[in-house]
């Protein structure tokens, strides 16, 4: 068994000079003019030498979270990190998120540089091809109809987020991680908002988003080389697995979910993970994937809707209305949705005038 490198002595690299910078910059990318931003950039050189002297000397404790309630239209509990905070979980990825990328799969593509939910895109229009035989056509001999051959298993986990066991989350950096001190400064931003309890990490964290899929790191290996998958994609705690026969797939659920509840302490979402015919239109990544097409899913767009909506009736500016609809039609046009687009586009030119 080949013996896995492991690192020691990084924990002055997270606090180095040229390092909390590059944090800075990342930190406040797209956020130059919000007050909290400017602040810290009035008094730049003493703020960043005494987070720099706060992490050297081990006294550094990041500020309570502001918890809100995001709608869009999926209600969530967003818990916001001061702005010092955040240069702390920059300044830790940047450093550790190399060593963790070189062992991640090639399909797990949430957060990653030069993948994402187009790359997971792509990888599945690549799995069902194979899968299907090219969209091999197969006759239902009860119902008389035509369907495209195979099968996906498509699965998130219940509560995930919240459920994410500090203790394993541990375990799993130490396998690379041989520095105490970069474990400390790990423990204090997991447990910064907790009281009691050891589990769970605060949805809008950097941190969070990179520590879920260390976490689930350990599943794409039970799938990739226990159950030999091949067509295995995850984003996050969503995944899909595709295969030309339903029972397979049966059996690897179960496998699935005694892995998770025995290894990692999490368990498949009951009505969110079922087993459903390629032929039927696979939710992932935002969209509706059928073999020949891809919509959009009905929350995106209702998302779209509600803003220009809220521009209407004055609650939104053109501005920020016009920079909304341009991020959303980016992502829309990955989608068969030519028509809805001009007629939204045609609603903002009317509301507008």
């Amino acid at each position: 068994m080949l013996k896995m490198k492991t690192y020691k002595h990084l924990y002055e690299k997270i606090y180095n000079r040229d390092n909390l910078t590059l944090a800075f910059l990342k930190a406040r990318k797209d956020k130059t003019k919000r007050d909290y931003v400017i602040k810290f950039q009035e008094n730049f050189v003493n703020n960043i030498k005494k987070l720099q002297e706060e992490l050297k000397n081990l006294t550094y404790q990041p500020e309570p979270l502001k918890t809100f309630i995001l709608r869009d239209p999926k209600t969530r509990k967003i818990s916001k990190s001061a702005f010092q905070d955040r240069i702390v979980h920059h300044a830790i990825c940047n450093i550790i998120e190399p060593i963790f990328d070189k062992i991640f799969i090639y399909d797990s593509c949430a957060n990653r540089l030069g993948k994402g939910n187009l790359f997971g895109l792509k990888r599945f229009d690549i799995f069902k091809r194979k899968v299907s035989e090219n969209g091999k056509i197969i006759r239902n001999k009860f119902s008389n109809q035509n369907y495209i051959n195979g099968f996906c298993l498509k699965a998130d986990i219940k509560h995930y987020f919240n459920e994410v066991n500090h203790e394993i989350l541990i375990r799993a950096i130490s396998k690379k991680i041989k520095d105490n001190q970069v474990i400390g400064l790990i423990r204090k931003v997991l447990k910064n908002g907790k009281v009691k309890d050891s589990t769970g990490m605060p949805l809008g964290n950097l941190t969070s988003q990179f520590f879920a899929n260390i976490y689930l790191n350990e599943l794409d290996y039970f799938v990739k080389h226990k159950l030999r998958a091949k067509y295995y994609i995850r984003y996050v705690d969503d995944f899909v697995i595709l295969h030309k026969f339903r029972e397979q797939l049966e059996i690897w659920k179960q496998e699935i979910d005694k892995f998770l509840r025995e290894k990692l302490k999490i368990e498949l979402h009951p009505q969110k993970s079922k087993i459903i015919p390629l032929s039927r239109g696979i939710d992932f990544v935002g969209f509706r994937n059928f073999y020949y097409h891809r919509l959009l899913r009905r929350r995106n767009l209702i998302k779209i809707i509600l803003k220009i909506k809220l521009f209407k009736s004055g609650g939104l500016s053109k501005e920020k209305l016009l920079e909304s609809f341009q991020g959303w039609n980016a992502y829309a046009m990955w989608a068969d949705s030519y028509k809805l687009r001009k007629e939204l586009v045609k609603k903002i030119y009317n509301s507008s005038h």
